[in-house]
């Protein structure tokens, strides 16, 4: 497994060994002990999360605010542009934020840890998104930060306006959102 710290060092880009040959390939996605020591502390996850979107659509950019969620995200089928934008403002990157692509060919999974909000564009006619996290989904917590919003300048594929919930085009620009201390 090789781990990379991204622009943000908290957000770690994470690669397995992919044993592949003829009949396929192999490789283990998750290791809690591998895990715990590239982010450097004892994670402990609760949930796993499977979405399944279509080409465009775009879904975020989430978070909770009482109950933050750490996020482990991967492709298995099709390929997405993941984002995270850090809302802690005692961060020297607050309001910064990474993007990367996460695809079923190149097993790359992004750690995302709780104070950012997350999220993603497919890139392909579907997709299928994995995603462990560390807290269980609360409603009442649940934010979304505006996915356009100019302060954050986030470079989304240009391909006219994207596939969207009311939620997310319901989401707040950065002045307006509840944010991390």
């Amino acid at each position: 497994m090789k781990v990379t710290a991204t622009a943000i060092p908290d957000v770690l880009l994470i690669e397995p060994t992919v044993y592949q040959d003829a009949r396929g390939f192999l490789f283990e996605s998750f290791n809690q002990k591998r895990f715990d020591e590239a982010v450097g502390r004892n994670v402990v996850f609760v949930q796993d999360n499977h979405s399944c979107s279509r080409k465009h659509v775009l879904r975020g950019l989430h978070y909770q605010i009482r109950r933050p969620q750490g996020k482990l995200v991967r492709v298995v089928t099709g390929e997405v542009l993941d984002v995270a934008v850090d809302l802690r403002r005692s961060s020297p990157t607050f309001s910064k934020f990474i993007t990367g692509v996460l695809s079923a060919d190149n097993c790359k999974q992004l750690w995302v840890p709780a104070g950012f909000a997350h999220g993603f564009f497919v890139l392909s006619e579907a997709a299928d998104v994995l995603y462990k996290v560390t807290d269980y989904y609360s409603p009442d917590d649940e934010r979304c930060l505006l996915w356009s919003d100019p302060a954050i300048g986030i470079p989304w594929p240009a391909v006219g306006e994207p596939v969207l919930s009311a939620k997310d085009r319901a989401g707040l620009p950065l002045s307006q959102a509840e944010v991390f201390a």
